[in-house]
């Protein structure tokens, strides 16, 4: 089956809001669900499937838009940009040092969104790692105790 996914975002129902966040209580991660059709026909979702509704019913249930797109999508670097939370120069910049793949059909940079995401992860990832080495230094000099009753200067 070929069928097309064409980006959409979808913004959380205000007037049922407090039904998601009811729904957020009852799912569980380590149950399978499943579909109901309107013909009865019930159908057991795949856990990958699962999963992304599962974060979609959480984003939802805390007021957020969703978007879904295929990673497939191509992306000019304004929506790059955004998606990253950068202006439009620094993710230009990105792209010229090689940290971003693009393509340049014409005059325009395009990149897809898988790339764009895997980028994000891995600055995620980098943010991450840098923050836990703070904790493990500041554990070590024993920083936490010493800021534990701080003293006013003033």
């Amino acid at each position: 089956m070929n069928v097309a996914v064409a980006e959409r975002t979808v913004l959380p129902p205000e007037e049922s809001l407090d039904a998601l966040v009811g729904l957020v209580g009852r799912i569980d991660a380590e149950h399978r669900a499943a579909l109901v059709g309107p013909d009865g026909v019930t159908v057991v979702l795949p856990e990958p499937v699962y999963e992304v509704l599962h974060q979609v019913i959480l984003a939802m249930a805390r007021g957020q838009a969703v978007t879904i797109a295929p990673h497939h999508q191509r992306l000019t670097t304004q929506e790059a940009a955004d998606l990253l939370g950068v202006s439009r120069p620094t993710l230009v910049r990105l792209l010229d040092d090689g940290q971003i793949l693009f393509d340049q059909p014409g005059r325009h940079r395009r990149v897809l969104l898988r790339d764009v995401l895997a980028f994000q992860e891995t600055r995620r990832a980098r943010r991450r790692e840098g923050i836990e080495a703070l904790v493990a230094e500041s554990e070590a000099a024993d920083a936490y105790q010493a800021t534990a009753h701080p003293v006013r200067t003033r």
